[in-house]
């Protein structure tokens, strides 16, 4: 049976275990979901959204551990592109053969029982990228503008630094 991880609120973790994970919406779609990473090995790839998720301002991120069986209906892509409609264990097959891995998601189209919660705990707070999964590869800067900053926390000296074009 594949193992995943969700990332949540370090507050709403007593919640979760008495009643499972929730199903949100799924950005852009009528559809609710969990949205998971399978636990792999490599530690970086199966918590890389930490810091992406905590740009929302949430102060502490906890991760959820649970299973699923094999055969369970996924949905696996990169953020933002399309996705593939697969099981949990082909979800996991495509994580361990993509190249990097790197901007991956599952998502899970129903909530998620308590039953099958595992454990959960607080991982390291400084794991995982932000904007995007090659931020600091390709050396290109996040952009500072007031229409791509709206809404973003902390964003004070990105800003300062755009506008003084730098």
């Amino acid at each position: 049976m594949p193992q995943f991880v969700h990332l949540a609120d370090d507050r709403e973790l007593a919640m979760i275990r008495k009643n499972g994970i929730k199903a949100n919406k799924v950005h852009g779609q009528t559809e609710k979901g969990v949205f998971a990473t399978p636990l792999l090995q490599n530690y970086y790839r199966s918590h890389q959204w930490l810091r992406e998720l905590k740009r929302r301002g949430i102060n502490t991120i906890s991760a959820v551990q649970f299973y699923l069986e094999d055969d369970v209906r996924a949905i696996v892509g990169r953020y933002s592109e399309e996705h593939l409609e697969t099981t949990a264990a082909e979800a996991v097959r495509i994580f361990m053969e993509h190249d990097s891995g790197m901007g991956l998601e599952v998502i899970f189209p129903f909530a998620i029982p308590a039953k099958n919660i595992t454990r959960t705990y607080t991982p390291d707070q400084v794991v995982g990228w932000r904007y995007y999964p090659e931020a600091h590869s390709d050396g290109r800067k996040p952009c500072g503008c007031s229409y791509c900053q709206r809404g973003q926390i902390k964003n004070k000296k990105l800003r300062a630094a755009y506008e003084s074009g730098e």
